[in-house]
């Protein structure tokens, strides 16, 4: 069995427009409402419920029925929009924090928190292999650190 197509025809601000006023001069010539309705959205080529649908929107937006206006629709739409973008930008925030929490060894920190603090620095120099056998004029100088805190440590 084949499942229906839902097709969507959009009609034009002017196209609506016009057919509200046509109901609401049409109002007056029928005994309900309804009848009005189904006799305009003959004319005009769309579903009564479409033409109602539009009636009651343009209600909402002139003040007589209670209800989200049209501009309050899309504001309410724009918020929404910028709430998940929010979310997704911290849920990648989130992820990458604890990425870079797993790599990082704990109890170490990429930055100097203080003047004495050298990035990367050993806390103690001391010789490992015979590489590291060099005299201290022969160490490199670290330019992450100010020349006090290099001669402290």
């Amino acid at each position: 069995m084949e499942a229906k197509k839902k097709t969507s025809k959009r009609y034009s601000a002017e196209v609506r427009e016009r057919a509200i006023r046509l109901l609401r001069e049409a109002l007056k010539d029928h005994d309900s409402e309804w009848a009005a309705i189904q006799s305009i959205a003959s004319k005009i080529g769309c579903t009564s419920e479409t033409l109602r649908g539009w009636l009651r929107q343009a209600e909402r937006d002139g003040g007589e029925r209670d209800g989200m206006t049209t501009e309050d629709r899309a504001r309410m739409k724009a918020l929404e929009r910028e709430v998940r973008e929010l979310k997704q930008a911290n849920e990648i925030l989130r992820k990458a924090s604890a990425y870079f929490a797993q790599v990082r060894p704990a109890g170490r920190s990429s930055t100097a928190r203080s003047a004495n603090d050298c990035l990367h620095s050993r806390t103690s120099w001391r010789a490992r292999g015979r590489a590291d056998l060099q005299t201290i004029a022969d160490r490199p100088v670290q330019l992450s650190c100010p020349q006090g805190a290099a001669a402290r440590s």
